[in-house]
């Protein structure tokens, strides 16, 4: 009888061991996003028990406080875990088919276009108003739609410089930063043109704020993400190949040019989408994809799906703390992940350089 090679099954123990504990990982994941759900809807001016709140989730009760339950925390809930997931997934597809790093659709200019569509949509067609207490965007879906349009036309730049010229992928970035820092002028612009009424709303919806969610938004941001994330899986073995360099994807028969334009077209709608209905949220597209690799690797199998868990359950957390640390002031989430999220990134940057 044959004997097998001894070393073969050792190999083969090793890979099925890292697949165990890669899935094993991603299970705890899971876990602790449920554990933050459960915590952040319990979490608020009114304190409820963890027992009530997965009553009332587990049995749709909407009666007493199951409608702050429902029609008020949880809705806020989902839309941290859905933004959060959209952007770190937008972020780690864009960086694998860019090869960069420091791709997102922060950096590449996304939410400074959305931002400067927003604030024409509040000064030329009169979307922002007061009232007797506060500064409020009275036309959402105006606003929405300008932000996503300018975000698409910033992507469409960036994807045009990429096919007419011979601009690399790396160079990317820096010319997704050059466009952003165009939007950014033209914000500047809008805001000097505004009155006293509009720029109060400007700056209002510059800031990332998840408070603006329903179920309507939540509909259409889960319907962006859920095709999205599906595509991004089918072809993760084309990511894998990407990250040893385009020649050799080329070589194993990957159409790098066709994988990149799908891909940052792709990551680009899904954070248009987010980008236009809840303004700029910033580090969360960097912070996901970057904790997932020091969890996961560049292993696209696990980290497509460890990426947008991670970026749920930061920004998550980061929303419960916004929601509870002045209490009872709310702050806008986008204020303290940009306050956060730069040192943590350095943070990473440094664990990175010390391994």
């Amino acid at each position: 009888m044959e004997q097998m090679d001894p070393h073969l099954g050792t190999e083969a123990e090793r890979y099925h061991a890292y697949i165990r504990g890669k899935v094993v990982l991603v299970v705890l994941l899971a876990a602790a996003l449920a554990a933050a759900v459960i915590i952040a809807t319990s979490i608020g001016s009114i304190k409820l028990p963890f027992a009530q709140v997965l009553s009332s989730l587990l049995r749709l009760d909407r009666s007493g406080q199951g409608r702050i339950i429902w029609d008020v925390r949880l809705v806020r809930v989902l839309a941290a875990l859905l933004v959060g997931s959209s952007l770190s997934l937008s972020g780690t597809v864009m960086q694998s088919v860019l090869r960069n790093p420091l791709a997102s659709p922060y950096t590449l200019g996304l939410s400074s276009a959305a931002a400067f569509g927003a604030s024409v949509a509040i000064v030329l067609f009169g979307a922002g108003t007061s009232t007797s207490s506060t500064i409020i965007v009275s036309d959402f879906f105006t606003v929405a739609a300008s932000a996503f349009a300018f975000s698409l036309l910033s992507t469409a730049a960036i994807l045009l410089l990429t096919v007419l010229t011979t601009i690399s992928a790396q160079s990317m970035v820096l010319a997704g930063i050059a466009i952003g820092s165009i939007f950014s002028a033209g914000l500047t612009l809008m805001q000097y043109l505004a009155n006293s009424v509009q720029l109060s709303a400007i700056v209002s919806w510059t800031f990332g704020d998840l408070g603006r969610a329903n179920w309507r938004s939540l509909g259409i941001i889960a319907s962006s993400l859920a095709p999205i994330l599906l595509l991004t899986l089918f072809v993760r073995w084309d990511f894998n190949a990407m990250d040893s360099g385009e020649d050799t994807a080329k070589g194993l028969g990957v159409r790098t040019a066709a994988l990149r334009i799908g891909g940052m077209l792709a990551s680009s709608l899904l954070s248009a989408v987010v980008v236009s209905y809840f303004g700029t949220i910033a580090f969360i597209g960097l912070l996901g994809p970057h904790i997932a690799r020091r969890l996961f690797g560049a292993d696209h199998r696990f980290l497509l799906i460890a990426s947008p868990l991670i970026g749920a359950l930061v920004l998550l957390s980061a929303d419960t703390l916004a929601r509870t640390i002045l209490t009872p002031m709310v702050l806008p989430v986008g204020i303290l992940t940009s306050l956060l999220g730069g040192p943590l990134f350095i943070s990473l940057l440094l664990a990175g350089r010390k391994r």
